[in-house]
């Protein structure tokens, strides 16, 4: 037996359209754009490993992490590091800069890494040559010449965001039906 709807009762349906798509589809929508980014990062970082917990070695690309989230009104699906090798993540994705790692007593003079650090930024030549002279080790000092960046979350975004699109496109059009909204955001993260 076929109904009828009323005129209210369906304009009261279109009214809830817009927070349904807010709580049941978009965060998702979000993520699966994320996702796509995440895993072209994890493929731009490669079996690159670091030290972990007790000696172990963890692939830095575990790392990679999406988390969604709502914050005021706005939807946010974000690609971060978080876990094990996430801090040599962020060293491989801008570099460094030349810089002190622990600095000897004996020869620091009561300035701290810090300021040791910026007075060789600014062209002190002469704590360059606290590291060893003729052969003589001057303690535990070492002077670390900085590393280049690889980086691999801005590439990942710069390559995949038509494919990112495309798959928050394909999200909603899976949700989204003439009979309504199908299924619920469970709101997950990766």
């Amino acid at each position: 037996m076929a109904t009828r709807r009323s005129s209210a009762s369906a304009l009261r349906t279109l009214e809830q359209i817009p927070g349904l798509l807010v709580e049941r589809v978009l965060p998702g929508a979000a993520r699966a754009g994320a996702k796509v980014i995440a895993v072209e990062a994890k493929t731009l970082l490669g079996g690159k490993r670091a030290d972990g917990g007790g000696g172990s070695k963890v692939l830095i690309a575990d790392a990679v992490k999406v988390r969604g989230r709502k914050r005021g009104g706005l939807i946010i699906a974000r690609v971060l590091l978080d876990g094990p090798g996430a801090y040599v993540g962020r060293w491989l994705e801008y570099g460094t800069d030349p810089h002190f790692i622990s600095v000897d007593p004996a020869y620091r003079d009561g300035m701290t890494a810090r300021r040791i650090n910026k007075r060789v930024k600014g062209g002190d030549t002469a704590l360059h040559a606290t590291l060893m002279i003729n052969g003589r080790p001057v303690g535990t000092t070492v002077y670390h010449p900085g590393a280049a960046a690889h980086p691999f979350l801005r590439p990942a975004l710069d390559t995949k965001q038509a494919e990112a699109v495309a798959a928050a496109q394909a999200y909603i059009k899976s949700r989204v039906t003439r009979a309504g909204i199908v299924g619920s955001d469970g709101g997950s993260n990766e």
